[in-house]
C-alpha cells in the first residue's frame, strides 16, 4: 500500500530582507541553545545584541541582494532529493518540507504543513552533518514545542562516506583548477562554539574532528591540513584555533590557503561573506597570493546520494532515533549526544 512520507529538512534560516534581519538575529539569540542564561535576562540580552548587531547585518546582506540565500539553496537540496527517493520508491509519495530554526519557514509551520498532509510517516533529516545541541538538538526541540508528530530522527553523519567523498571531490576540484601550487594549507573551517558548551558533553568538536580526518584520508596529495573555527559572538571563550589565527598563521609560514566550509552545505551569509570577503581580505592584507576557497556542497550528487540513503535507512524499523549505521558514533563521554541510550 502506498505511503505518504514527509523528510522534514532542519536549517538555521536567514532574513528574507533587511527589515527581517534584526527579528531574525533576536530569535537566534533568544534560543536557550544558544544563550543559556534565564529567561529574562536572555530576553534582554536577544533584544540588545539583535539591536546592536542589525547594522552591521543589514550591510553584509546587502551584498547578497539584501536577504539569505538559504532558503532558495535549502529548496534546491529538497527538491533534488525527492527526485532521487521518488526514483527508490516509485509507490510511495515523497514531499519535503523545510523547517528553519531562526524564520520562514520554522519548524512549526513545518510541523503543521506535514500535519495537513497527512503524512503516514516521517523522516526528521538535519541539514547539519555534525551533532550539536545548538543546531540539530535546536531544532528537535522546536518540533517538540511545536507538538510535532513522532517521527524517524536522523541525528548527524560526520562520516558518511559519500558525504566525505563529496568534500573530497570538491577540494581537489578547487586545488587543481587553480594549477594545483605546491605548499598549501587546506583549513577545514567549521561555525565555532563556546568551549563551554563542549565541556558540557556537546559532541560537535569531536564530529568535526572525524569529518575532517575522514576528508583528508582521501586527500594524500595534500598533507597540510587544520581544523580552525569561525563567526565567534560573545564575550565567552570558543573553540579554536579560530579561522582568522590560522590565515594568519599560514602566511608567516608561506602557505598558499585552500579554505573549505566543513560543517556548512549550503552558501550563505557565513561562507559568501565572512569566508569569500572578510577572510579574503585577511588573507590578501597579510601577504597570501592564493586564496581558493571551496564551493559548499549544495546538491553535489554524493552528498544528495547521503541524504537520501540516511532517509531510506530510517523508514526501516519504528520512530525514534536513527544513528548513523544504526549505532551511536560518539564516545561515551559526550553526554550531550541525543543516541547515549542506543
Amino acid at each position: 500500500m502506498a505511503k505518504k512520507i514527509a523528510v522534514v529538512l532542519f536549517n538555521l534560516g536567514g532574513p528574507d530582507g533587511p527589515e527581517d534581519v534584526q527579528p531574525f538575529l533576536r530569535n537566534l539569540f533568544r534560543d536557550p541553545a544558544i544563550i543559556g542564561a534565564p529567561t529574562p535576562i536572555r530576553e534582554i540580552l536577544a533584544w540588545f545584541i539583535s539591536k546592536t548587531r542589525a547594522p552591521s547585518a543589514r550591510k553584509n546582506y546587502d551584498l547578497m541582494g539584501g536577504g539569505s540565500p538559504l532558503l532558495p539553496e535549502s529548496q534546491k537540496q529538497a527538491d533534488a532529493l525527492i527526485v532521487r527517493l521518488d526514483a527508490a520508491r516509485p509507490d510511495d509519495e515523497f514531499k519535503a518540507f523545510i523547517a528553519m530554526r531562526y524564520w520562514h519557514p520554522f519548524v512549526e509551520e513545518a510541523a503543521n504543513a506535514v500535519k495537513s498532509w497527512g503524512a503516514d510517516e516521517i523522516v526528521l533529516l538535519p541539514l547539519y552533518p555534525q551533532f550539536s545541541t545548538s543546531t540539530t538538538g535546536s531544532s528537535l526541540t522546536g518540533w517538540e514545542e511545536a507538538d510535532g508528530p513522532p517521527a524517524r530522527t536522523i541525528c548527524c553523519y560526520p562520516t558518511d562516506a559519500p558525504f566525505i567523498s563529496a568534500h573530497a571531490h570538491l577540494i581537489r576540484e578547487t586545488w587543481k583548477a587553480a594549477g594545483s601550487p605546491e605548499s598549501v594549507r587546506l583549513l577545514f573551517s567549521a561555525h565555532g562554539l563556546p568551549e563551554r558548551t563542549v565541556m558540557q558533553g556537546d559532541p560537535y568538536q569531536w564530529q568535526i574532528e572525524q569529518t575532517s580526518a575522514a576528508v583528508a584520508d582521501l586527500l594524500p596529495e595534500i598533507t597540510d591540513w587544520q581544523i580552525c573555527y569561525q563567526s565567534r559572538v560573545g564575550p565567552l571563550k570558543w573553540i579554536g584555533p579560530s579561522t582568522e589565527d590560522a590565515i594568519e598563521q599560514a602566511a608567516l609560514d608561506g602557505k598558499a590557503i585552500l579554505l573549505t566550509p566543513i560543517a556548512f552545505v549550503s552558501e550563505h551569509i557565513e561562507t559568501l561573506v565572512e569566508l569569500d570577503d572578510e577572510y579574503g581580505d585577511l588573507a590578501k592584507e597579510n601577504g597570501v597570493e592564493i586564496y581558493l576557497r571551496v564551493p559548499a556542497l549544495g546538491i553535489h550528487k554524493e552528498y544528495i546520494e547521503t541524504l537520501e540513503r540516511l532517509t531510506l535507512e530510517a523508514l526501516k524499523g519504528p520512530n525514534g532515533l536513527k544513528p548513523p549505521c544504526g549505532k551511536r558514533v560518539c564516545p561515551g563521554s559526550f553526554k550531550k549526544c541525543p543516541n547515549m541510550a542506543a
